[in-house]
This record gives structure tokens, C-alpha cells and sequence, in this order.
């Protein structure tokens, strides 16, 4: 499995120098089982989906967009996407059930806010709600387990293509469940669930422990917390994801150091997702 990081910000995109490294666009992945082939499964579709155009070298996009929820930085880059507005191109589009999916897309994405609709999309699109559970995506298996995050359902993703395994949690907010053992929210039963012995865990990290006191009831994790879970859960890499817009490069580079110094010896690789990687899992 081939996951290409096309944004790893959170809540708003940024830009300049001081964000060259690690990247400015918000939450998307594509995964593909091979090389040579287009991504069929994209994860999110926050700015970075403008990012994943160069994947699919003038071709459609023929397989689906799968969004753990439906807050802007995880979608304003539908209508920003050529591969997936074009008369050829076949998009299942999938996002945790809450009524009409479709609807609740045209709420954002629509005059006078938007110029179109997501109706007017060119290709033939399917709006669909997704519950907790497992099933086959373009060729993966992909489990998908509800989280606490305020404002809407959010489902994280534990998703195999059989040779390798990652739990994909880009929005996480523990302590709506109570403090837990360190006062950074809870190690709860469907966290663990999903990270449990994943190759890679993809995991929010948006505040510092300095920040998060102040920001917990915004529905993010501590880098802190994203450590601690990934030595609980057996995980064998963790990436920090959907840096905070205030973070700079500088900034990213001494949570990474700590994150590192707090993990010591367990035997968990830690990175700090950047944007424009490529990682093999499996």
C-alpha cells in the first residue's frame, strides 16, 4: 500500500516560507496497492486534494473519496479537483451518515457562498452515508469506528490491502470522554480498537501540552496523547498529523524532538507527517 500525503494541516490552510517543509494544504491522502497505477482511494478532501491532481497524470478519477467528517478543512477541495469534475470521471464519494449527505455537502458548497452545487460536479458522483463497520473500498478493507470530535459524526480508519495495515485518525478529541491517566483524554476501547498493531498510525496532533489545556474542547489531540496511544496500541510508526496553523516548520521540528524523547526506547518510529511523502505500508 502506497499512501501519498497531499495535506497534513489542520483547520485552515497556510502559507509561506516557514511552512515549506512540512506543508500548508489540510487533510488528504491517496492510497494506491500499486505503483504504477491511480490512487482509488482518497482519504479526505481538504486543499492537499489539489496537491493529488499530479497523481492522476490527465486522467479521471474512478473510485471514491472517503471523509472521516465534514468540517471545511476536510472538504473544501472537492470542487477543486479536476480529476474527479470531468464527464469520464466516476466518484463514490462516502462520509459518516447523518441524513441526506448530499444535502449537507450543498449547505457549504453552494451559492452565496459557492457558485455551484455539488450536483453540478461534472462525472458520475454517488453521495452515500457510512456507518461504523467493515467493508471492501476499491480493493481495501476498510474498518471504520466512531471517535469524539465536536460538531458532526466522526469515524476514524483502520484500512489493509492484506500485506499491510494503517489506522488513519485525523480528527480526535479523547478528553470528551474524561481526562485519562495523563489528563489528555481517555485510551478508550474504540481508539484502541482501531490502532491496535497497525504498521502505521496516522494520528491528530495539533496542540503542544502547553496548548492543549486551553484548546481541549476543540476536539484535537496533544502530540502527547498521539505518543502515549501509539506505545499503548503496539503501533509500529506514528506520523503526527493535522499540524495546527500556527506551527511553523520550527515548530514542528521540537514537537517532533519531544514526541521522540517521550516514546525513548518503546520501539515506535515517530515522523511528523510532511506533505508531498510518500510512505510504503506493508
Amino acid at each position: 500500500m502506497r499512501v501519498n500525503l497531499c495535506g497534513v494541516r489542520g483547520s485552515t490552510p497556510v502559507s509561506g516560507p516557514e511552512f515549506d517543509r512540512y506543508g500548508g494544504h489540510t487533510s488528504c491522502l491517496a492510497l494506491r496497492r500499486d505503483e504504477g497505477e491511480a490512487p482509488a482511494l482518497i482519504l479526505d478532501a481538504g486543499t492537499g486534494l489539489a496537491r493529488a491532481v499530479r497523481l492522476f497524470e490527465d486522467g479521471p478519477l474512478r473510485g471514491t473519496i472517503l471523509l472521516g467528517h465534514l468540517h471545511w478543512d476536510h472538504t473544501q477541495g472537492l470542487p477543486f479537483f479536476p480529476p474527479a469534475d470531468r464527464p469520464d470521471a466516476r466518484v463514490r464519494l462516502l462520509a459518516p451518515a447523518q441524513g441526506n449527505i448530499e444535502a449537507v455537502l450543498d449547505r457549504m458548497m453552494s451559492p452565496p457562498h459557492f457558485p455551484i452545487h455539488p450536483s453540478q460536479l461534472r462525472g458520475d458522483w454517488s453521495f452515500e452515508g457510512m456507518e461504523p463497520g467493515c467493508r471492501e473500498i476499491e480493493g481495501f478493507e476498510v474498518r471504520a469506528i466512531e471517535l469524539p470530535h465536536p460538531g458532526g459524526r466522526m469515524l476514524g480508519y483502520r484500512i489493509s490491502d492484506g500485506s499491510g495495515t494503517m489506522a488513519y485518525v485525523s480528527d480526535h478529541g479523547p478528553i470528551a470522554l474524561g481526562p485519562g491517566p495523563d489528563g489528555l483524554g481517555e485510551y478508550h476501547p474504540a481508539i484502541m480498537e482501531l490502532a491496535s498493531g497497525v504498521d502505521l498510525l496516522i494520528h491528530d496532533a495539533q496542540y503542544t501540552i502547553e496548548e492543549f489545556g486551553a484548546r481541549a474542547h476543540f476536539g484535537h489531540s496533544a502530540a502527547d496523547y498521539a505518543v502515549r496511544l501509539g506505545i499503548r496500541a503496539g503501533a509500529r510508526r506514528l506520523l503526527l498529523f493535522h499540524h495546527d496553523p500556527s506551527h511553523d516548520d520550527a515548530a514542528i521540528d521540537r514537537i517532533l524532538e519531544r514526541s521522540r524523547a517521550l516514546a525513548g526506547d518503546a520501539g515506535i518510529e515517530i515522523d511528523a507527517a510532511a506533505e508531498g511523502s510518500t510512505l510504503e505500508v506493508g
